[in-house]
């Protein structure tokens, strides 16, 4: 039979052909089976040769594509090299054949045997390779979120214990320092160190938020937004003033939320801080807008300012435990004012440009809101 001819034929040139594959093949220095990949070629001579004779079924050529696609991925090299050395093998059976004493008409059907074995091949050969580096990838995913978990786990354990060790005394600090303003009204600098000993108490309450311990014990509340922005202000009065920025609100004095008013705080203070740093090297015409619209649907809470903008490559991560550009940073700021939001039912996402960066804050509106607006405008 034609055939067994052609069969035949390609027994007796395998070792010519195997020593030019193991020649032309293209293989990384780094493949830990490089001194094998010439045998993944035999293995494909051999499917050929028994293909012709029905000694293998395609069922049998899936198998052996299953077998070099999980070596090639055992070896982390790219799939690239062994498409392109497949083809060649290919070519190389192709060639040979067509050299051979055989007719077009013998050689037709032959041919279209090879590309049917060498395409089932690839095709098998590349799904499983796929297949295996994405669960390669969903695994080292995993890792990497339970690592991110464990840290925060310490994290939070840190500092849930640094906070109740450290707070006591700084309690009773911002207590005598009341006290000393109280009986010396005159006396200067109580009024800088009172700012300070309040900015140390929410740097200290930021790390507790991150062990979610901050909420056990207290209960929802519904409150006031704009007396919270009032609240916010002039908390951060003093860097509102040495950045010498303008400040612009334009929000409903009857709009409230339901939730834990000083985690929220916290959110927000993160945010105009952020902003506040943002425009440090703005020269002029330094602007935060604050704005608070609803809907039926939702109720949008929106912070923006005209500073240097996020680079667009970091955007997808700002909001990651431990991520800072700053060389002091913790990189805890912004996941803080995430959970703290996603705990409260709501979403952050920010926008950023040349021109502004935008933090939008959604949350399903309370049914105590009502509509309204109301503006205000602080220059510093």
């Amino acid at each position: 039979m034609p055939m067994d001819d052609l069969a035949v034929y390609l027994d007796e040139h395998e070792a010519t052909i195997v020593k030019e594959f193991k020649r032309r093949i293209a293989v990384s220095d780094s493949d830990q089976y490089k001194g094998l990949i010439h045998l993944n070629g035999r293995a494909l001579y051999r499917m050929v040769i028994e293909y012709f004779r029905s000694e293998i079924t395609l069922e049998d050529i899936k198998e052996l594509a299953y077998k070099v696609a999980y070596e090639r991925n055992r070896a982390e090299t790219n799939i690239g090299d062994f498409v392109s050395n497949v083809c060649m093998g290919r070519e190389m059976v192709i060639d040979l054949l067509q050299k051979g004493p055989f007719t077009p008409a013998a050689l037709m059907p032959a041919l279209l045997k090879i590309n049917e074995c060498f395409d089932v091949f690839l095709v098998h050969a590349v799904f499983k390779y796929t297949d295996l580096k994405d669960t390669d990838l969903e695994e080292k995913k995993l890792f990497i979120e339970r690592s991110h978990k464990d840290r925060l786990t310490i994290l939070g354990q840190m500092a849930s214990s640094f906070v109740h060790e450290f707070r006591n005394p700084l309690t009773s600090i911002m207590g005598f320092s009341r006290l000393l303003r109280e009986d010396y009204p005159n006396l200067p600098y109580v009024e800088i160190i009172e700012n300070e000993l309040r900015q140390l108490n929410y740097r200290v309450s930021q790390f507790l938020l991150v062990s979610k311990k901050g909420a056990v014990y207290k209960q929802m509340e519904v409150f006031s937004v704009w007396e919270l922005f009032d609240e916010i202000l002039s908390f951060l009065y003093p860097n509102i003033v040495d950045v010498n920025v303008d400040i612009k609100c334009s929000i409903d004095p009857t709009f409230q939320l339901k939730g834990y008013k000083d985690e929220m705080k916290q959110v927000f203070i993160n945010i105009i801080s952020n902003a506040l740093d943002a425009l440090h090297k703005k020269t002029i015409d330094k602007e935060i807008v604050i704005e608070v619209s609803q809907s039926p649907d939702n109720s949008l809470i929106t912070v923006s300012n005209n500073g240097s903008p996020i680079p667009p490559d970091l955007l997808s991560v700002i909001f990651e435990p431990f991520f800072t550009t700053k060389e002091l940073g913790t990189g805890i700021g912004l996941y803080v004012c995430k959970e703290i939001i996603e705990r409260h039912g709501g979403t952050i996402t920010c926008e950023s440009t040349d021109q502004q960066t935008k933090f939008s804050m959604q949350f399903k509106p309370c049914d105590t809101c009502t509509s309204g607006s109301m503006s205000m405008s602080h220059h510093v």
